[in-house]
């Protein structure tokens, strides 16, 4: 269901054209919401290591993956990724999702971008017939565990993220895709 008091924001299916895209604002999106907290050593290895157009074209012919773009009158405002297979132990599901990225451009947070992209996820997610999607997330990362507990995630384990060198703790989340249902 489509909130209609939000801004504009049009999702679209990426296709393999936008790897260009996808690796300017992955890596755009990700320096900006986690580098004053990390090395600039750290952050130029993760980012090198997943950010480049060669990088998301294999991301983008990867029959299990899906990426979803938001935009607002043409510009690029955020985009999630959903990854459809196993999922961690932690995740109890019979077909699990993964959100494996989520991101909003520093101007637009705070302005329904999340909002419609994960609108959009729940709505893939039931379409493929998945009944859990699950997510990890930075443990210091406080405004996104904030949004995604709002959507009714819930903690389930953790696991570790490596950046760089450093090796992170990031949260395992998860929800049923139709509460209604589980």
């Amino acid at each position: 269901m489509v909130d209609e008091s939000l801004p504009s924001i049009q999702i679209r299916t990426a296709s393999a054209a936008d790897n260009l895209l996808l690796a300017e604002i992955g890596a755009e999106t990700f320096h900006d919401s986690f580098a004053a907290e990390n090395t600039p050593e750290d952050m130029a290895a993760y980012l090198a290591g997943a950010f480049g157009p060669e990088i998301q074209s294999g991301e983008l012919a990867d029959p299990a993956s899906r990426f979803l773009i938001a935009e607002v009158e043409g510009l690029t405002v955020g985009y999630a990724r959903l990854k459809f297979g196993p999922a961690p132990t932690a995740i109890v599901s019979r077909k699990p999702v993964e959100v494996a990225r989520f991101y909003a451009r520093k101007a637009w947070i705070g302005k329904g971008v999340g909002r419609r992209l994960m609108q959009a996820c729940l709505l893939e997610a039931e379409w493929a017939d998945c009944d859990v999607i699950w997510l990890d997330v930075w443990g210091r990362n406080l405004r996104a565990i904030a949004f995604y507990h709002r959507w009714g995630f819930v903690e389930v384990g953790a696991q570790g993220f490596k950046l760089g060198a450093d090796l992170q703790q990031d949260l395992l989340m998860s929800r049923a895709v139709n509460p209604d249902s589980a």
